[in-house]
C-alpha cells in the first residue's frame, strides 16, 4: 500500500479511486473537516490562523501571501508523507478546487522534486476522456502495487 498524494486534495473522486485500489489517499478532506468542527475557529471556511501561516514557512517563503503558507500549512505534511502523487492537470471547480495558482505551482514543484512516482493526467472533458482518465489511474496506481510495503 503506497501513501498517494492527490492533487486537488479536495478531490473525494480521486481519493475514492486511490482507496479503490489498496492505497491510501492522502487529501485533505480530514484536516479540513477538523478545522471546520473545531470550537475557536470563525468566519468559516476560512479558518486559518496566525500559526498556520507560520507553520506554512517550512515549504513557502516568507514573501509569498500568508494564503498560500496556510495552504501550505496543509498540503505540506502530506507533501513529505507522500510516496507517489496523482495530479489533475485543469480539472473543474466542482471535481476539487484549490483556489490558488501559487499555490498549485509551489505544491507541483515539490512533489516532482521529492523524486516519487507522479501521474499527472489531463481533466477529462468527455465520457471517452473519463474512460481513459479512470484506465490511467488504475494503470499507475496497479503499478504502486508491492513497491511500498
Amino acid at each position: 500500500m503506497a501513501k498517494v498524494f492527490i492533487y486537488p486534495a479536495t478531490s473525494l473522486i480521486l481519493s475514492d479511486l486511490v482507496a479503490r485500489f489498496g492505497h491510501k489517499a492522502l487529501g485533505t478532506a480530514l484536516s479540513i473537516r477538523e478545522r471546520i468542527q473545531t470550537a475557536g475557529l470563525d468566519s468559516p471556511p476560512l479558518q486559518m490562523t496566525p500559526e498556520d501561516a507560520k507553520r506554512g514557512l517550512r515549504w513557502a517563503a516568507v514573501e509569498v501571501p500568508s494564503g498560500v503558507r496556510g495552504r501550505m500549512s496543509l498540503f505540506g505534511p502530506l507533501i513529505d508523507e507522500a510516496e507517489a502523487a496523482v495530479i489533475v492537470k485543469h480539472a473543474d471547480y466542482a471535481f476539487g478546487c484549490m483556489g490558488c495558482a501559487r499555490t498549485d505551482e509551489l505544491i507541483e514543484f515539490l512533489i516532482k522534486q521529492k523524486g516519487v512516482p507522479v501521474l499527472e493526467v489531463e481533466y477529462p472533458s468527455d465520457e471517452d476522456t473519463g474512460i481513459a482518465f479512470v484506465r490511467s489511474i488504475k494503470a499507475f496506481l496497479k503499478s504502486l502495487e508491492g513497491t511500498h510495503e
